[in-house]
């Protein structure tokens, strides 16, 4: 398998090789189904093409709670196959798929009420170690008692927690790894292309043959004949329905949760923590990709407003913040927040208003001859959906096709990955960089950590932090460019590194430094680097108005008063 680089160059030969060819399978929409789509088809085969409007996972892909996990909250819902289902993908993700990007994690569920909790918490904990008992992390829970809670949770607020049930979840970098599926895909043969609007859909009678695409950096049409075509869009699948002008056989529905990020000294705990709320469950988890952050949430709210950009409100922090405090001594205030985001999950509309007990499950239907539309779910059983969506997709191929393969298929990075960690201490020694620096680009790079290296080896200067965002590397924001499909300094700063939510200043002050480094990547002149520096802090501006406001409408007012990256695209 050629090692495929997601370059601006590669991307213009993706875009014209879809065009002057017909594809097996065209995949539309490239967050984690999308990719997985693409990387499913690809494995048994298919000559695929996957498009996406904006960037990689710039959807709900890069908003998630960055857990791999079955699902504590679907028991209580008594969905067990679910779960169980869940369970089984998380064993895979961590264990053989992508071990360099997902990391078991140790959580505590605090006993708030006495007696009842430990029964109740204890016996739902208990089911959950059965149905993932040698599923990829450590299966036997453990019950504490209040000292023991204490040792482990010193910053627990005196009186409010009476013990804890010990227990494991998996982690990840969920932008990463949807980025890492779609390169993955495009070693394995697909062509990938994003700021590929689908405009509309090419049809021979009730027959869909494929989509017209715009290319939003450039303006130019292309028309993509495609056998099968997939509708992976998430919470736009409804809007891409209509495009092909299909009778809707579901609709998705659009909630929004929204996370806070802030400082690990601004919670005493050594593990993650899980508290019950009155809609869900809200985790305190331990940053996958810093160890001095925590990441918490999260909320369960119907959004009616842009679904490009939903925006987080006063009232969405405050909730958050105000279930967290219940546990903590010393109460977390705004000052805390060093980040904000929020992601919109695609739910099955039923019968419910509330879309917290709207389903997480994931269908897939025929829609129309020739295309197939993949819909709900969640993050951590992305491989079943694709696989679902692929085999709907060619169930009447004019020709045998192979059977899914990507439950054996590791990942970009993942193989000789644990001999390289390993070697670490040596493997730093030569490239001259700090062992907690080599770390850092094993558990974001895996064995492409050579790659990152064979640039820094060419120009020393790429081994130098980015002065306002020291824990990255001047390497990792080249390289976001260079081989990771990057194309704006919004794509760069918010899904390939993390500096709009993990630095204070949300990325103000690196913006400059990260547009003079991939200027010439992109061909930007300095008018080009400067716009796109301004246009990256007027959004920031703009995130930070919206969560001052009180409620969705008159946040998603605020949010909408940046411009867009992509020209069109909203």
């Amino acid at each position: 398998m050629s090692n495929a680089a997601l370059s601006p160059e590669n991307r213009r030969r993706a875009l014209t090789s879809m065009a002057d060819t017909e594809l097996d399978v065209l995949v539309i929409g490239a967050g984690v189904v999308g990719a997985g789509a693409a990387l499913d088809a690809a494995g048994r085969g298919l000559r695929v093409g996957l498009v996406e409007a904006r960037d990689l996972a710039s959807g709900t892909s890069s908003r998630s709670s960055k857990l791999v996990h079955g699902g504590l909250r679907y028991l209580k819902q008594l969905h067990f196959p679910l779960v169980f289902e869940a369970l089984r993908e998380r064993s895979l993700i961590l264990n053989k798929l992508c071990p360099h990007l997902a990391k078991p994690v140790e959580f505590i569920y605090p006993l708030e009420r006495r007696g009842i909790d430990r029964v109740y918490v204890g016996a739902g904990v208990g089911v959950y170690d059965v149905l993932g008992a040698g599923r990829g992390v450590p299966s036997h829970h453990r019950h504490l008692s209040a000292r023991k809670m204490l040792e482990t949770f010193p910053g627990a607020r005196k009186g409010a927690v009476h013990g804890g049930v010990k227990f494991y979840e998996g982690q990840l970098d969920d932008a990463r790894h949807t980025m890492m599926l779609a390169r993955t895909a495009a070693a394995t043969g697909a062509l990938v292309a994003t700021s590929a609007l689908v405009t509309g859909f090419l049809r021979d009678g009730n027959r869909v043959t494929g989509a017209v695409l715009r290319d939003l950096e450039t303006g130019q049409e292309h028309e993509i004949r495609a056998r099968r075509t997939i509708n992976a869009a998430g919470v736009w699948t409804d809007e891409l329905q209509d495009k092909a002008e299909t009778k809707r056989q579901f609709r998705v529905r659009a909630s929004k949760g929204v996370h806070v990020v802030v400082p690990r000294a601004a919670i005493d705990s050594r593990t993650g923590l899980i508290t019950e709320t009155e809609k869900s469950l809200l985790f305190i988890i331990p940053c996958p990709w810093s160890d001095d952050l925590w990441v918490i949430g999260t909320t369960d709210t119907p959004w009616q407003h842009d679904l490009a950009h939903p925006a987080a409100t006063s009232r969405d922090i405050d909730y958050i913040l105000g279930h967290a405090n219940r546990l903590l001594a010393k109460p977390l205030t705004r000052d805390d927040v060093v980040g904000v985001y929020a992601g919109l999950r695609p739910l099955l509309a039923g019968e419910s208003d509330d879309t917290s007990k709207l389903s997480r499950e994931h269908t897939v239907v025929t829609a129309a001859p020739g295309l197939v539309l993949v819909a709900g779910g969640k993050y951590t059983t992305y491989r079943v959906m694709a696989d679902d969506a692929v085999n709907e997709a060619v169930k009447d191929f004019p020709r045998p096709v192979a059977r899914s393969n990507t439950r054996d298929q590791p990942l970009l990075g993942a193989d000789g990955y644990q001999a390289l960690w390993n070697n670490r201490a040596n493997l730093a020694a030569n490239a001259g960089l700090e062992v907690p620096v080599l770390e850092h680009l094993l558990g974001r790079y895996g064995s492409l950590v050579h790659e990152l290296l064979d640039l820094i080896e060419l120009d020393p200067e790429l081994a130098e932090p980015l002065t306002h965002a020291p824990r990255y590397l001047k390497a990792e924001a080249y390289y976001a460019v260079s081989h990771e499909g990057a194309l704006h300094l919004d794509d760069i700063l918010t899904r390939r590194l993390r500096v709009s939510v993990d630095t204070w200043d949300r990325g103000t002050e690196s913006a400059a430094e990260v547009a003079a480094l991939v200027g010439p990547l992109l061909g930007w002149d300095a008018e080009t680097a400067a716009y796109e520096v301004d246009r990256y802090r007027a959004r920031v501006e703009a995130e930070r108005e919206s969560q001052v406001q009180p409620d969705d409408r008159t946040a998603d007012a605020e949010r909408l008063g940046a411009p867009e990256a992509r020209v069109g695209a909203r």
